[in-house]
């Protein structure tokens, strides 16, 4: 597959990546090299990534718990001190090794220790290989709200090596699944219905779709890198999605959602407001609901649920001036961005989903 590279960002994929990777380490004059892990993939991906890193300089491993409960400030003063007392300077590099937690993570870690070390991104969920790693957003939770802290900064380069797909367990692989859904939503109808039709898919067909999931986010980041219009229907599914996936994450006596699993939820939601207020066909929205409920289990949302979750949209990022704005869809591949919604629409939206699965 061919690298992606623009202005602001470099994606290489599987033995090309390794080959960038190492051009990379080559030419620069770096004093250590520090390898972020989590302990899932320490176990996992480490033994495989490492053999393939062609370096003289010495190599540190730093390891944090596993989980979105883990992506706050507490964790980053954990790995911050890590470096301090392995002795990192400003010549030092920071390799990202995991899922969407250690790419956003790691690189706010790196955007910050001593103003600011190079890092790269080596992705190894399908859900940080086609959206988490790409585009420069870095971060961390706030409590439980959702990437409430954090800088838009580029690494280095992403590193795709799509072999990591076969340490997943099954919903991992189909949180990443809704990211490349959103992306045809989005985008593209073509794109969309290659998407859609899940059953016949190859693990070949899958690194095609990765790759074209990976040039769709990247051309929406070149044409609006801050967000301040196109880059803003990359959250389609997201406004109502994160308030879920932080109520579940902030009640004891929810299961934790995976992000993808609550990304689904707010895309059938979001889909449902669409028809109600921007057009969506029915059409369209009968298609979209039946594609995501094939792929994901109905997750019981009480209506004592609504209202909390409804209260967490104030946190959004895309809120201005007191306004919540969603990303809506017109129709597949046309999404509308800015559109104000009132609570009874939401409150309807969450029936909807729930009569999708009877």
């Amino acid at each position: 597959m061919n690298s992606i590279v623009s202005a602001s960002s470099k994606v290489h994929f599987n033995e090309e990546g390794y080959l960038a990777l190492n051009s990379y380490l080559s030419s620069n004059k770096f004093s250590k090299i520090f390898v972020l892990v989590d302990s899932n993939t320490h176990g996992l991906c480490l033994s495989q990534f490492l053999p393939k890193v062609e370096t003289d300089v010495e190599i540190e491993i730093i390891e944090i718990e596993p989980g979105e409960e883990h992506k706050n400030i507490e964790t980053c003063t954990g790995v911050w001190s890590a470096l301090s007392e392995l002795e990192a300077d400003r010549k030092s590099l920071l390799l990202n090794l995991g899922g969407g937690v250690i790419t956003d993570l790691g690189g706010f870690v790196a955007c910050t220790f001593k103003r600011g070390i190079k890092y790269i991104n080596i992705p190894t969920t399908l859900l940080a290989m086609v959206d988490a790693s790409v585009g420069g957003k870095t971060g961390v939770d706030l409590a439980a709200l959702k990437n409430q802290i954090g800088v838009i900064s580029s690494g280095e380069m992403v590193l795709v090596d799509t072999s990591f797909i076969n340490t997943l367990p099954q919903n991992q692989l189909k949180s990443g699944l809704a990211e490349m859904l959103k992306h045809g939503l989005i985008y593209d109808r073509s794109y969309w219905n290659k998407m859609s039709d899940l059953e016949h898919l190859t693990l070949a067909d899958l690194d095609v779709l990765i790759h074209e999931s990976v040039l769709i986010k990247n051309d929406i980041v070149e044409k609006d890198p801050y967000e301040n219009n196109l880059r803003k229907t990359l959250n389609f599914g997201h406004t109502l999605g994160h308030a879920i996936e932080s109520y579940f994450l902030n009640s004891p006596e929810k299961s934790e959602l995976l992000h993808g699993e609550a990304v689904a939820i707010g895309m059938i939601l979001e889909c449902y407001i669409s028809s109600e207020l921007t057009g969506l066909p029915k059409s369209d929205l009968h298609e979209i609901q039946e594609a995501i409920t094939k792929l994901y289990a109905y997750v019981h949302i009480n209506k004592s649920d609504y209202n909390d979750i409804i209260e967490l949209l104030k946190y959004d990022k895309k809120n201005e001036h007191g306004n919540i704005n969603f990303v809506l869809l017109e129709s597949i591949g046309k999404p509308k961005i800015d559109c104000l919604v009132d609570n009874e629409l939401i409150l309807k939206a969450f029936e909807f989903y729930k009569s999708c699965y009877k």
